[in-house]
Parts: C-alpha cells; sequence; structure tokens
C-alpha cells in the first residue's frame, strides 16, 4: 500500500477539533471493521469527512480510500469539506455512489478483458421501450403484464443478484413465471445493445469480482479503506459488493442508523446493519447518541416510539440542550379544520421564524391536497419536496382534463391529454381528424366522438373507441345539476381509468388511487357548498398557478415522510396522525411493516429542533362517507407528560 508522510500534529488537531469522545472514537479507529451507528442530528456527516481526512493525515494514500455515498449530492459535499480539512492533499479519493463506483470499475475492466467498455446506460424510459418490446414479442398484453411491474420484479431480482434462471426457480405465481422469461429476454436486447441498466451496474460488478481472482485482489489491494454511508439503506447486492472488497483486510466502517432504515419499498435490507457485528465479529462499535439538533424532549418522545421496535440496535440519543416545549397534539373534527389549524399556526409562528424553518409532513402524498387549499386561502407560500403538487400530479390532471372537456365544448387540449388514457389505439392524428370533423360540422368535441362512425379516416376500432368515449361524456353532461364528484366517479369507472390502476399492484398505482380518491373528497366537498363544475373547475385552475411558488422566496415546505429523511426544520407539523395513515393501513397486520412505519414515525419526528406538533382529524371523509378516525398507536406510546393536548382529551378517542 503507498502511503503519504503523517501530517503535523497541528493538522491532526485541526481535524479532531470540536469533536465529542465517541466521534473522535469513529474518526481515529485504524484497523479492521468498524459500526458507527449515528443516530438522527448525531453529527454523521462530519465524522464521515473527518474520518477521511485522518485517515489521510496518517499517511493512508487518498486514491486507496473508498467512501460511498447514496446520492452525488451528498458525494460532493463530502469532497468540499475533505479538500476545505486538507486541500490537495485529498485529491484521488474515491468519494462517489455505488452506481459511479460500479461505473468507473466496469469501464476500466471490460476494457482490459477485451470487451466492449462502451456500453451505455439505460435511463428509466429506456428500460420501459425494451421491456414493450419484449412483452409485444412475448405476445402478452401490456393491460395484463404492465411494463413498470415487470421492470420491478426484474429490478428486485437483479437487487438479489438472481439471473433469469434463480428468478424462475423462485417464481411463486404465474405472473413471476413469465417475469422470468421477459427477464431473460430483456437481458438478451441489452446484450445486443451493448446496454446496461442501473442494477446491471452493481450486479456485474459483483459477478465480476467474484469470478475473475485477478481483478477481485486488484481491487482488494486499492481500496484499503472503504466507508459505507447510510449503510441501513443498502441492498443485497450493494451489501455483497463491500463485503468482496473488504474481504482480505476488513478496513471496512459503515454508519448508519437502523432506527432510520424506511426504504424497504426500494429493496434495502434491514439485516445488512443488523448483523454487522455477526459478519465481523471482531468489528468496532461506536454510538453516536449525542444530537445537536433536537430538544430533549422531542428526543424522549421520539425514542419512546422506536424502542417499541423489536429489531433495532440499543441506542437512546441525548442533547446538552434540556427541556424543550411539549410536543402539541391537537385533534380537530375533520381534515378540513386539520389544515385549517395548520394554515393559522404557521402564520402566528412566521411573526418571529422564517417560513423556511417550517415543515408539514405526511404520510401519503394524497394528504397535501387539503393543505394546499388551506394555505392559497391564507396566502402562504408553500413548495412541495419530493412530489408534486396535488393538481399537478398526472392522475389528478388526466381526470380534470375530463371534466373540461363537458365544461368546454372546444377544449382540443383536454382532448389531447385523455383521448389514450387509459389506452384506446387513438393517437395525435386520430385527435386531428376528430378536431377537423367537429370544426367543419359546427360539433363540440363531446358531440364529435359521439360520431366518430361518420369521420373518415378513422379506422373500424378507432372510430369504436371514440364513440364509446363519447356517450360515456354525453350521459353525464346531459344530466342537469349532476355534483361534480358523482360526474367525475361515472367517469373514472366507465372509462376504464380506475380499472386499469387496480389490474396493476404497485407503490405507484395504490398511491394514484389514493390521490384520486382524494380528488373525489375535494369535490364532495364543493358540491356540498352548493359550487357547480364551472366553480370547482375555476377554484382548482387558481390551485395550480406556478405563480404560488418562488424559489428565491421564503416557502413553507410541504413534503412526505419518506422525503423528508436527512432534512431539519426548526417547526415540524406531522399530520394525520391516525391509525390507518400512520401507521398506514396496508401495514397493519403485518409485524415488520409495522416497525418500519414506526422508524418512519420516528424519522418524521427528529426533524424538528425546537417544536413538534401531531395532528389529527376526529372525524375524516371518504368518498362514501364520513368515519370515525382513530388515534394513531404511535402517539399512544410517548409518555404523557411529554405531551400537550388541545381539543380533545385523550380518553375521547
Amino acid at each position: 500500500m503507498a502511503n503519504a508522510r503523517p501530517a503535523s500534529c497541528s493538522q491532526t488537531d485541526q481535524i479532531l477539533e470540536g469533536l465529542n469522545e465517541p466521534q473522535k472514537q469513529a474518526v481515529t479507529h485504524m484497523g479492521g471493521p468498524l459500526l458507527i451507528l449515528a443516530g438522527a442530528g448525531s453529527g454523521k456527516t462530519t465524522v464521515l469527512t473527518r474520518r477521511v481526512a485522518y485517515l489521510i493525515s496518517q499517511g493512508v494514500a487518498p486514491w486507496s480510500i473508498l467512501a460511498i455515498t447514496f446520492t452525488n449530492k451528498a458525494a460532493n459535499e463530502l469532497k468540499h469539506r475533505i479538500r476545505a480539512l486538507l486541500g490537495d492533499k485529498a485529491e484521488g479519493v474515491w468519494a462517489m455512489t455505488f452506481h459511479a463506483a460500479c461505473l468507473r470499475i466496469l469501464r476500466t475492466e471490460y476494457q482490459a478483458l477485451g470487451k466492449n467498455a462502451r456500453f451505455s446506460i439505460m435511463d428509466a424510459q429506456d428500460q420501459l421501450r425494451i421491456i414493450r418490446q419484449v412483452l409485444k414479442e412475448m405476445n402478452l398484453s401490456e393491460r395484463q403484464y404492465n411494463p413498470s411491474s415487470m421492470l420491478r420484479i426484474i429490478s428486485s431480482a437483479k437487487d438479489k443478484l438472481w439471473d433469469p434462471g434463480v428468478l424462475a426457480r423462485n417464481a411463486v405465481s404465474f405472473f413471476e413465471t413469465k417475469a422470468a422469461q421477459a427477464y431473460a429476454l430483456y437481458q438478451k436486447k441489452l446484450s445486443e445493445l451493448n446496454g446496461m441498466d442501473f442494477d446491471d451496474l452493481i450486479m456485474k460488478t459483483v459477478l465480476l469480482l467474484r469470478d475473475n481472482k485477478q481483478i477481485r485482489e486488484k481491487h482488494q489491494n486499492k481500496f484499503q479503506y472503504i466507508l459505507v454511508d447510510e449503510y441501513q439503506d443498502t441492498n443485497r447486492a450493494q451489501y455483497e459488493l463491500t463485503k468482496v472488497l473488504a474481504a482480505s483486510h476488513k478496513n471496512l466502517a459503515v454508519v448508519g442508523d437502523d432506527d432510520q432504515s424506511i426504504y424497504n419499498f426500494r429493496g434495502a435490507d434491514l439485516r445488512n446493519i443488523l448483523e454487522f457485528e455477526k459478519d465481523y465479529p471482531s468489528c468496532k462499535v461506536v454510538k453516536l447518541e449525542q444530537n445537536y439538533r433536537s430538544t430533549q424532549v422531542i428526543l424522549d418522545g421520539a425514542y419512546h416510539v422506536v424502542s417499541n421496535n423489536y429489531f433495532r440496535k440499543d441506542k437512546r440519543l441525548w442533547t446538552a440542550r434540556k427541556g424543550g416545549a411539549p410536543i402539541s397534539v391537537v385533534v380537530t373534527r375533520n381534515q378540513d379544520e386539520e389544515a385549517q389549524f395548520v394554515a393559522d399556526e404557521i402564520l402566528r409562528l412566521s411573526a418571529t421564524r422564517p417560513l423556511g424553518s417550517i415543515a408539514v409532513l405526511y404520510r401519503t402524498h394524497a394528504q397535501s391536497r387539503n393543505f394546499e387549499d388551506a394555505f392559497m386561502r391564507a396566502g402562504i407560500p408553500y413548495t412541495i419536496v419530493g412530489g408534486l403538487r396535488f393538481y399537478e400530479r398526472k392522475e389528478i390532471k388526466d381526470a380534470i382534463a375530463y371534466l373540461r372537456l363537458i365544461a368546454y365544448p372546444n377544449d382540443y387540449i383536454s382532448l389531447e391529454r385523455i383521448i389514450n388514457e387509459p389506452p384506446r389505439g387513438l393517437g395525435p392524428a386520430s385527435v386531428r381528424r376528430i378536431m377537423d370533423y367537429a370544426e367543419q360540422n359546427g360539433l363540440s368535441i363531446i358531440d364529435a366522438l359521439c360520431k366518430a362512425p361518420d369521420i373518415p379516416r378513422l379506422t373500424g376500432p378507432q372510430k369504436a373507441a371514440a364513440e364509446e368515449l363519447g356517450i360515456i361524456l354525453k350521459d353525464v353532461s346531459d344530466v342537469e345539476n349532476i355534483p361534480t364528484h358523482e360526474m367525475m366517479a361515472h367517469i373514472l369507472e366507465n372509462t376504464g381509468y380506475t380499472r386499469r390502476l387496480l389490474s396493476v399492484d404497485s407503490p405507484e398505482n395504490e398511491a394514484r388511487l389514493e390521490n384520486l380518491q382524494e380528488l373525489l373528497v375535494s369535490m364532495r366537498l364543493s358540491a356540498s357548498r352548493g359550487e357547480t363544475l364551472y366553480d370547482y373547475l375555476e377554484n382548482q385552475a387558481l390551485a395550480s398557478d406556478q405563480d404560488m411558488y418562488d424559489e428565491n422566496k421564503d416557502v413553507c415546505v410541504m413534503m412526505s415522510l419518506h422525503a423528508a429523511k436527512g432534512l431539519e426544520f426548526d417547526v415540524v407539523f406531522m399530520v394525520g396522525m391516525e391509525e390507518g395513515l400512520l401507521p398506514h393501513a396496508r401495514s397493519i397486520g403485518d409485524d415488520n411493516q409495522i416497525e418500519e412505519e414506526r422508524r418512519l414515525c420516528y424519522v418524521g419526528m427528529t426533524r424538528a429542533k425546537e417544536i413538534l406538533y401531531f395532528t389529527l382529524a376526529a372525524y375524516r371523509d371518504s368518498y362514501y362517507d364520513t368515519y370515525l378516525t382513530g388515534i394513531s398507536r404511535f402517539i399512544k406510546e410517548i409518555p404523557q407528560d411529554l405531551l400537550e393536548f388541545q381539543a380533545f382529551d385523550w380518553d375521547e378517542l
């Protein structure tokens, strides 16, 4: 191993300056495996940065250090901080994402092996085009075998390092058997294109290192020190990659927090961090339990929630900032009052603090609608991180486009949007012919659709599909005073829009269906206020106003709990704290899923620095009726002396 000359004492002192004792232990550990259990707000990034700098200061060559992060932003931040400490001495450190590191290895080694190293990287759209070609060649209907679902199964198999044969042997359904066949053909097409997808980058690197002793030993000798950030988020393939690279020297340092493992749906394997000591019995364990972010009240509340999980490492965060305001639990009568309370409270708080220091966190994106409406009424500027505004989401824009066709007879933009949603075999040329026919005959778009059998140059199937759509829209447009939500429900059902989403069981489709249900609720409430279809569309148009957000202005932040990981705010509102929302209904009855939901609650709570609110509605509207909710079990796990209740007594729920 090529080593540089150790740094002077003054530089070492600078690297260790300001660190607490456990942080120093993590930074200065030199040989053998190291597990750094870094609680929320405990200075994880600082420790990772200082550790790399310390290794270099002790004579470790920068190019022999591999520091793996999960985002390019995190990798760039790491490199920037190391340079700030060491200057040019830090040049050569491999600080990058898993995918970037694997890409560099494959480019180099494929060329050395005489393989074509100029392979292309397929993005999500490329993958969809390829899998659709595969399904077509297999004579499989995309309605029965959704391309995205197929890609999800293939991706999951690659995360486990399964080839098509292994997937076929482990298939538990006919759909998975077909997916295994599609996987094989998909890989064949990638090979023909000399391409790889993102999962291939890691899987092929692991297989290359496993199968080629010379290449394996080369990289084991090169990377004498390996650091992995957010280790609780690694999947099986990433785990195997770090394991094989560190196999000879075992100088593997992993940083993570099992209590913040919330990405199981993306393939993250909690066992990787929980069983690290089993994989490396000689490892040193350092717990970073001093928190530099939140008050002790918030930390204690979060601990009492997450400590109910069985699968976790024992640790408890503390802070020098003793005390703090109690956690506010606010129970309102319904979701509109909940949103109004949050808006009113933010207006009050904004008198003494920036709006950008306040965040609203929710379990599902569909929950944002009530808060967006309340914020617009109150004139509170906001932005949504990690998701679109409610009315800008594809399924919502599709649904609204159907209504605009009824309200505005010549809205051809809306026709172009929904003519093939769901697929009807009607493309841009068909739209043009329908529009020309409507204009030539003085007809509305709906009437022209109903007369599709008379439109020249449409095929028989196209005429039938267009006429069917016209009749569906005509049925509701001709009924006087039909409430908007009933009109919308009829369209979604009879066009097959919801049926298509239901046909594929996926988190994305579940979220879209939840959003559509929330849209129907908003329409039902609009109708109950005596508003017409035109009133609703006008209000909705105002809600989509892009002027609401200016990135140069101070705005309140809204996001899902998943998107909030890694961020912090002075004030956090965790909304919808009800059974069925958090924990989510689909997790109830599954102990492992409940533990993940509990970790999600913990992540949300530990985003708050000073003030934390839990809000919930005693009654919540669905499309069909109004139902009584139940307080989240996670609130009940927090001692009452840490809580302050408003509106209702504890026993009332």
